[in-house]
């Protein structure tokens, strides 16, 4: 059953180019969130003509959700002939702004040898179309099985998640009575199966000063400079401590074994102001400076105490500054999470990337967060990985591509892991 199986995954080469083509030409970018409806009606129609039931599941009053940019799911679920467990796939349809560098065509699907380029080639319309080669190719040599298999395209993963994958958790689309075991096929290449990620903790850190004219800044207070010495503190004090901070997780690269904290932006003084405009700023002491920081951190740190570190470190600032004053909002956070590598779709996975690669699986863990999250707090389905064809490291950028010989391997791989766990006669 195996061979045939690879066989016919083989045999749908064309197919699987085909479908991942056509998921790059519909350019869903997030933010804002563009044509998310034209994407879960594509695949729901796809879907639907091989025998799948659809829904489209707008999340309304979520995160970015608005009549002009509804944040829109699909769900398809096929049933098996006998009572089983099911199993689901779920990648996210959104793709990151483009960027500057590209040399092709972002939505063009042009092929090169053995890849395929496009924003959203590799992060994960790739991975999402080789899940549904895989349970197509199993479904047309195993009709025979017990269980369900379903497949999802979901929005915002790039923004969170929260229009996407908490929506459906919140729903209970990912309770273990419904659905028993996950793959999220993020790309993190064909051997690896990815058990979970860092957590996370955003937040907005801003210092308050005095606004007076710039030619007499001694009649007013700089949060500039306020924010200075904060960023001073954290390259003396903080930075140190966390490189010291080690996890047994297997994270890769290596240096997100460390924790870590990164400055996203940083902005002080008057608004800047629009495009075109040729005027002069105005001579004024800035009275307000506001960062923000994202905090990576690790399964063996409490989230109270990443937070009391900060807290700390703008005491410190505020001993040496008398007219210092701060404010600490959090924006949001996310706590790791780390399936088990006996659980069942690991040990599934393990043995199917074996089979079809004659080499042992690698666990990793993500240096960031990915839907996992959802699914594990808020759906309380613990049995979940990503698992996908892909290099991580070219998400995001330019010239995105994935192999096409990558994704014909992981959806063997997914194939395989459906004949383990839902009992094919």
């Amino acid at each position: 059953m195996d061979d045939r199986l690879k066989s016919e995954i083989e045999h749908r080469r064309d197919a699987l180019i085909a479908l991942t083509q056509a998921l790059i030409a519909i350019p869903t970018l997030n933010p804002p969130g563009r044509n998310y409806l034209e994407i879960c009606e594509y695949l729901a129609d796809h879907l639907g003509a091989r025998g799948f039931t659809t829904e489209l599941i707008r999340a309304k009053g979520t995160p970015g959700d608005s009549e002009r940019y509804p944040r829109w799911n699909m769900i398809a679920r096929i049933e098996g002939t006998r009572p089983g467990e099911c199993v689901h796939f779920n990648a996210h349809h959104d793709v990151v702004e483009l960027g500057h560098g590209w040399t092709r065509d972002p939505f063009g699907g042009e092929i090169e040898g053995d890849r395929i380029y496009g924003r959203g080639a590799c992060d994960m319309k790739g991975g999402l179309a080789a899940s549904v080669i895989a349970a197509e190719a199993f479904l047309a040599i195993c009709p025979d099985f017990a269980g369900s298999i379903e497949i999802s395209a979901t929005a915002d993963e790039e923004t969170g998640g929260y229009g996407g994958v908490a929506y459906l958790a919140e729903q209970g689309r990912f309770d273990p009575d419904r659905v028993q075991h996950v793959i999220i096929p993020e790309p993190l290449h064909k051997d690896q199966i990815c058990l979970g990620h860092r957590g996370v903790w955003w937040a907005e850190i801003e210092t308050h000063g005095r606004i007076a004219h710039g030619s007499m800044p001694f009649l007013g207070d700089s949060a500039i400079r306020h924010m200075g010495a904060v960023l001073a503190e954290m390259e003396e004090t903080l930075f140190p401590l966390l490189l010291n901070k080690r996890t047994e997780m297997p994270v890769i690269p290596e240096g997100a074994r460390a924790s870590t904290l990164n400055i996203n932006s940083i902005h002080g003084g008057e608004p800047e102001q629009e495009e075109g405009f040729t005027g002069l700023p105005a001579p004024c002491v800035a009275d307000r400076c506001r960062i923000v920081i994202d905090r990576r951190f690790l399964i063996e740190e409490d989230i109270g105490a990443v937070k009391s570190e900060i807290s700390a470190l703008m005491e410190r600032v505020k001993e040496r500054r008398p007219s210092f004053t701060y404010e600490i909002r959090d924006l949001f956070e996310v706590q790791p999470s780390m399936t088990d590598r006996e659980a069942p779709i690991v040990r599934s996975t393990a043995a199917a990337i074996e089979a079809v690669l004659g080499r042992e699986a690698s666990y990793v863990v993500s240096p960031g967060t990915y839907d996992q999250k959802h699914i594990d707090r808020i759906g309380r389905l613990k049995n979940c990985i990503a698992y996908g064809p892909g290099l991580l490291e070219l998400a995001h950028q330019p010239d995105e591509w994935v192999g096409i010989a990558d994704m014909l391997d992981s959806a063997k791989v997914m194939a395989l892991v459906l004949v383990e766990l839902l009992d094919p006669a």
